[in-house]
């Protein structure tokens, strides 16, 4: 239903001015209105018969936002929870038999082991550590965005997450903005509020993490994807040797320490956080970067997917993907209203964002699968 609402106000003794109506309308209404039928010519205005009628209501008629499909939200994410505690309750079993992580030959675990979960449903409680902090981390980096996104009077929905039969049980997360953004203040801080508050969680979780995992037995297989540590892990590892926390992995490099399920959430999370900081296209640091210098946004994301490419031969092909996604983002990118410029203490948040960049991003997040190997492995 439409409602009006006067937004005028007339100080006393001072002749009255025009009067703004806003009527909120359906679609059916405003297709009605628009209607070449429904125009008034030149002859069919009215005449003017005194001061007062030049100063009567104007409508103006803005299209009436969607309800939110709160069931929709719901659903996702059960699924994602689901898949989660799948992969979840796989990891938490090769932790207990101190076993890698991603070791997939074993006959008690597949790619995505939902008939082996399923078996025996009580196993599924074994993914509620991985499953609840993955979950938490995602979610801090939506609502970030949500939050300001609410700040700025900016419509946005809440989050979707998205469920799939992946090594991590998700796609991970994201939420949708169905209104203009109205200036590049408020650009820059939607953009960058995601990012910081995924990595402050991440931390966390990786600090307590890292003390609960455990050194890798001698005579243990070998997993069959071995993950590339981003720094801030080589940061978090030696804050807890100086703190005396963490005893048993304190004196090992990171690649002899078997992450407890957790600490591959926290993985998971400074991976995210990475892709969503590259500058370039619509993803948070494209969003930052042409907050700060629009006119230079379309260069920065050309230089950032030639990187991505050099990183995909040289270092792990899944570079690849993103460059491909980056360039397809670019394509175009929300106008927002070049003046007021970002400034002040934004300044430092920007190079915090190019702080948690460096710290998040590992340049091979899976070793041994670089663009150049599997083109070798290919000609023999």
């Amino acid at each position: 239903m439409a409602f009006e609402q006067n937004l005028s106000k007339t100080p006393r003794n001072r002749p009255s001015s025009a009067f703004l109506t806003v009527v909120v309308a359906s679609k059916e209404d405003l297709a009605e209105i628009a209607r070449p039928n429904n125009r008034m010519s030149e002859s069919s205005l009215p005449v003017v018969s005194s001061t007062a009628e030049l100063y009567r209501s104007i409508p103006v008629y803005a299209a009436r936002q969607p309800r939110p499909r709160y069931w929709l939200h719901a659903l996702l994410l059960g699924l994602t929870c689901f898949t989660t505690l799948v992969v979840g309750a796989r990891m938490q079993y090769h932790f207990a038999h101190g076993q890698p992580i991603f070791l997939l030959d074993d006959s008690t675990a597949s790619f995505f082991p939902v008939k082996w979960a399923l078996s025996d449903p009580s196993r599924l409680l074994l993914g509620i550590p991985f499953a609840g902090t993955l979950m938490l981390i995602l979610l801090a980096h939506e609502m970030g965005h949500y939050l300001y996104c609410k700040r700025y009077g900016v419509w946005a929905t809440l989050p979707f997450f998205i469920p799939a039969p992946t090594l991590i049980g998700t796609l991970g997360a994201f939420i949708r903005i169905r209104s203009p953004i109205r200036s590049r203040t408020a650009l820059f801080d939607i953009g960058i509020a995601g990012p910081i508050a995924g990595f402050v969680v991440a931390v966390g979780v990786l600090a307590v993490s890292l003390g609960l995992s455990q050194p890798i037995r001698a005579g243990a297989p070998s997993a069959d994807l071995e993950l590339g540590f981003p720094l801030i892990f080589h940061v978090v590892h030696r804050l807890l040797v100086w703190f005396g926390a963490g005893q048993g992995v304190a004196g090992l490099p990171l690649d002899r320490v078997l992450l407890h399920p957790t600490a591959i959430a926290a993985w998971v999370g400074m991976f995210a956080t990475a892709l969503n900081l590259l500058p370039g296209g619509q993803l948070d640091g494209g969003h930052i970067v042409f907050s700060i210098a629009p006119r230079t946004h379309r260069w920065i994301s050309w230089a950032t997917t030639i990187a991505l490419l050099f990183m995909a031969y040289y270092l792990c092909y899944v570079w690849f993907v993103w460059a491909i996604l980056l360039r397809l983002s670019s394509l175009r990118h929300p106008q927002v209203a070049e003046w007021p410029r970002v400034a002040g203490s934004r300044a430092l948040l920007a190079g915090f964002a190019i702080v948690m960049l460096v710290l998040t991003l590992a340049p091979a997040p899976f070793l041994h699968f670089s663009g150049q190997e599997i083109i070798g492995a290919i000609r023999k």
